[in-house]
This record gives structure tokens, C-alpha cells and sequence, in this order.
């Protein structure tokens, strides 16, 4: 195992205050609810204080929180509705029609009736309710969705208005916000929190509750600290960052925690590779995962906001000069190394160049983690001018994804067509696939007991199919390699050199 104390260093005297780094924090919009910043609070601190009203809230405090998005899909989407009118009436309307996001996504591409029936669920309420933003898997709004399994799992089925996997789907359509208060029906949720906003899960129960009244009470959670410093090198990814932090908490170390990531380091993290860390927060127990705001938040939230045209004004959290937390980790980014969670949880943390006895039946890249188009990017860098030894399925996170891989060329082949040159098995039907496992016929799911490794986020037994299957997190790049011999291998001897 990676020694400890090459990656990071333990501050001192957790809780007793630091300054954080400048950061250009020069615009704060106007038009968002506005309380005078308290010194003390953390980011997740001053959120929720905004939020309920109240110029101060510390951990342990239980707060009426105001939301400014919902976000739920098509497996809680049914379930969340069904509370809802059953405490508020068959005829009750939502409290906000323009904060509920509706995003079918994850058993989308599946001939099961059931599965299908539940998108035509979601549809029929938005129509109800004069939802705004309901992003349909068809463009009829008086059809049913059936997926046609005579066409197969690989070409597109859906319509213009799908946006596939909804963590990636709401800062690409411009429902992220610096400052805001996002709930989802879904634990990765949490990913939203790479945009400087409180975004976490909530049960159906809660969300029915939120659809009637756009509030929820929450217990204020305690911060734990992660101060990244240093850059990655390469062959180490994002991905690498959040399975070496749960790897050394473990994967319930942060139980309703509020995981915050800062320093020069994470200021140096694009907004997917912020997204990718975020995301698993929860894969450690965490309420929600935090990042600083800066100049790259600002320019993908202004961009995205205005193409979509969605809410353009927010106000930052700005962190306090002293903030309390009762954890902290200084992470040296350029120590790390190719990681690899090992079945049965995300907290099973080795080295990739520990692996290489551990033969491989398939390998994965897809999901709201994974499935980027930068992690797509990685993964064919590492492929490129080889061919797969094993059954690799690649599932890209948005149709916007689709489109950028089947546009882009490097040199006379587009990434789609390099991918699929090496023997990588793509769909157009952007989508959560085998992440969640699935009915049967999901496009890469396990059906007997093999072992993957995977670019998700999860790996608990049975998560990606088959009870007695064997999931092995890692980075895109490292799913690549493994692809290309079989077996586990660090991304970094298939490198090109130079």
C-alpha cells in the first residue's frame, strides 16, 4: 500500500482556523437571498445558513432549509409523486414548477414494461404540474416509451430532449448554482457540490415533502477538511484523488459529513475532474461534498445558465478566514499514484501496480463519474493504437457527450471511431446502464459472476448485476489499460512516453 506519509500530512491542531487561498471571487450576482457572511462557518455552514433564514448555524443544529432545485428521476421519480399526492391530494400542486427537475435516466434502454411504464409516470405528472424542465426520453408528450430491443443496444433510441445521466445532465442544462441548495432523489447527488452549492440525497419520503412545501429539515452536518496541494502527474486522475481520500477514512468515514476540498490543488482540478470528487463523497458516508468557488465555476455556471436559459443569478458561498472542522488532510496530489477500490467497497484501496495478479473478465467506462467526455478523452489516449483483450463497454454520461466524441478527431479517425476501432463496445443511448445494474438486458451488465474494472462509483456486491460478480473501481485511464491486458495494470506503462 502507498505509504501514508509520501501522499499527505495531518495539520497540527484540526479545527483551529487557517487562511484559505485567494481566490477571484469578483462577481457576486444580485437577485439571490443575501445574508452578511459570519466568521466561523464553513462552506456547507454558510449555505445552510442562507438558507434557512439565520445569519449563523453550526454542526448539530436542525434547520428548515429552503430548496432551490429538486432534482428527482425515473426510479424515484414514481415513488416521490405517489407521496406526494398521497399527503397533499391527487390534485395538489408542486410548490415551484420551475425548481423540479425531472430526468429519467437510469432504467431507460431496457425492454422491461415496468421500467418503461415509469418514465411514461413522470411524464404524465410533469404535464399535470406545468413542469418546466422535464427532459423526456421521446418528443411526443402524448406518447409511451418503449425501447425497441430489435434495434438493438447500440444505436439511439431516444429523443431530442433527453439528457441522459442526471448528475451530468443538471450543470450541462444549467441547474447548478454557486450558493444554492440542490436535493436529488439519488445519493450521488453530491456531485453538484463541485459548483460551490449544498447538493446532497434525500428519500422519496423527504422529496415528496419538498415537492409540496420547498423546504426540508436537515441537521447541520460536521465538515471534514481535504486541502489539496500539488498537481497530478500523469496517468493519475481525479478518480485517483477520491479513492486514495476514502481509502484512508474508509468508506463510512465521513458518515453525514460534509466533505470540503480546497488549496491550490483543487483550484487546479477542472470542473469534471471537481465533479468526479464530489461525487463519491457519499461513497464515504458524507451529507455532500464541497469545493471552493472560483473563476472556473463562474465561467461554466455563466455559460451554461445563458445556453440553457436557466436562472443566472447567484451568490457564492465565500469561505470565513477561520472555519471549524473536526477533520483535516493535506493531500500532496503530486504523490499519488494509479488507485483501485477492490470488491467489496469503495474503502478497499490499493495500488494499481499492486494488481496485476488479478485477472479481468470485463471492463466498464460510463456513469456521472466516469462518463465525461474528459474521462473518455483519458480513456482513448491510453488505447490508442491497441485493441482490447477483454469485453469493454463504454456508455457516455449525456447525448452532449455522444456528440462531442463523435465529432472530435484526432488525426483521421473520431475519438467514437478510435474507441470502437480498439474494440470497445459504445452506445449512443447516453445513460446510467449497468452502473445501477439493472433488468437483464442493460447494456453491459453482469449476468454471471465476473470481474470488472469500472469507472462508476460504486462496488458493493450485486451493484453492477450478477450477486457473486466482483467490481474494482478505478480512474478512465487505468480502466483503459486494464482493458488492454486483461489483468490490472497502472496506466502509466502503456503510456506514450514523452
Amino acid at each position: 500500500m502507498q505509504s501514508r506519509a509520501s501522499a499527505y500530512s495531518r495539520l497540527a491542531a484540526p479545527g483551529d482556523g487557517r487562511t484559505p487561498l485567494a481566490a477571484p471571487y469578483s462577481v457576486l450576482k444580485s437577485g439571490a437571498r443575501s445574508t452578511s457572511l459570519v466568521s466561523f462557518m464553513t462552506l456547507t455552514e454558510t449555505i445552510l445558513a442562507r438558507a434557512s433564514g439565520k445569519a449563523r448555524v453550526e454542526a448539530g443544529d436542525n434547520v428548515w432549509v429552503q430548496a432551490d432545485v429538486l432534482m428527482t428521476h425515473d426510479v424515484c421519480g414514481p415513488g416521490t409523486i405517489g407521496v406526494f399526492q398521497r399527503e397533499f391530494g391527487k390534485t395538489a400542486k408542486v410548490w415551484d414548477r420551475n425548481k423540479v427537475v425531472i430526468i429519467p435516466d437510469h432504467y431507460i434502454f431496457t425492454a422491461d414494461s415496468k421500467s418503461n411504464r415509469n418514465v411514461d409516470i413522470l411524464r404524465d405528472f410533469a404535464k399535470a404540474q406545468g413542469i418546466t424542465y422535464f427532459y423526456d426520453v421521446i418528443d411526443n408528450p402524448n406518447g409511451h416509451w418503449v425501447f425497441d430491443a430489435a434495434k438493438g443496444a447500440l444505436k439511439r433510441q431516444h429523443g431530442s430532449h433527453y439528457a441522459g445521466v442526471c448528475h451530468a445532465a443538471l450543470p450541462q442544462k444549467g441547474h447548478t448554482r454557486p450558493g444554492e441548495v440542490l436535493f436529488g432523489t439519488d445519493s450521488h447527488t453530491c456531485m453538484a457540490g463541485a459548483f460551490n452549492e449544498f447538493a446532497t440525497g434525500i428519500g422519496n419520503t423527504d422529496a415528496g415533502f419538498v415537492l409540496g412545501t420547498g423546504k426540508l429539515l436537515l441537521k447541520v452536518p460536521e465538515t471534514m477538511h481535504f486541502r489539496l496541494e500539488g498537481e497530478l502527474q500523469p496517468g493519475v486522475m481525479a478518480k485517483d484523488i477520491i479513492l486514495h481520500c476514502i481509502g484512508e477514512i474508509g468508506f463510512d468515514g465521513a458518515t453525514y459529513r460534509a466533505m470540503q476540498f480546497d488549496g491550490p490543488g483543487a483550484t487546479g482540478l477542472s470542473m469534471d475532474d471537481r465533479m468526479t470528487v464530489a461525487n463519491m463523497a457519499i461513497e464515504a458516508g458524507g451529507k455532500n461534498g464541497i469545493f471552493e468557488f472560483d473563476a472556473q465555476t463562474q465561467a461554466y455556471v455563466d455559460y451554461r445558465c445563458k445556453l440553457n436559459g436557466t436562472k443566472e443569478a447567484y451568490e457564492p458561498a465565500i469561505p470565513s478566514k477561520k472555519q471549524k472542522f473536526v477533520y483535516e488532510l493535506v493531500l500532496d496530489l503530486s504523490k499519488l499514484e494509479p488507485t483501485v477500490a477492490c470488491h467489496p467497497n469503495p474503502g478497499q484501496r490499493k495500488l494499481a501496480k499492486e494488481l496485476g495478479h488479478i485477472k479481468l473478465d470485463r471492463a466498464y467506462i460510463g456513469s456521472c463519474t466516469g462518463g465525461k467526455t474528459s474521462d473518455f478523452l483519458e480513456f482513448a489516449r491510453v488505447l490508442r493504437g491497441k485493441r482490447v483483450a477483454i469485453d469493454t463497454f463504454g456508455v457516455p454520461a449525456t447525448p452532449e457527450i455522444v456528440h462531442d466524441l463523435q465529432t472530435a478527431r484526432w488525426g483521421d479517425q473520431t475519438l467514437w471511431e478510435l474507441l470502437t476501432a480498439a474494440g470497445v463496445q459504445m452506445t449512443e443511448n447516453a445513460g446510467c446502464a449497468a452502473c445501477l445494474g439493472g433488468p437483464v438486458d442493460t447494456f453491459g451488465r453482469m449476468n454471471a459472476p465476473l470481474k470488472c474494472i469500472s469507472a462508476t462509483n460504486r462496488n458493493f456486491p450485486g451493484r453492477m448485476g450478477h450477486k457473486d460478480s466482483q467490481v474494482f473501481l478505478a480512474s478512465p485511464a487505468t480502466v483503459a489499460a486494464s482493458a488492454v491486458t486483461g489483468k490490472i495494470t497502472d496506466p502509466r506503462e502503456l503510456l506514450p512516453k514523452g
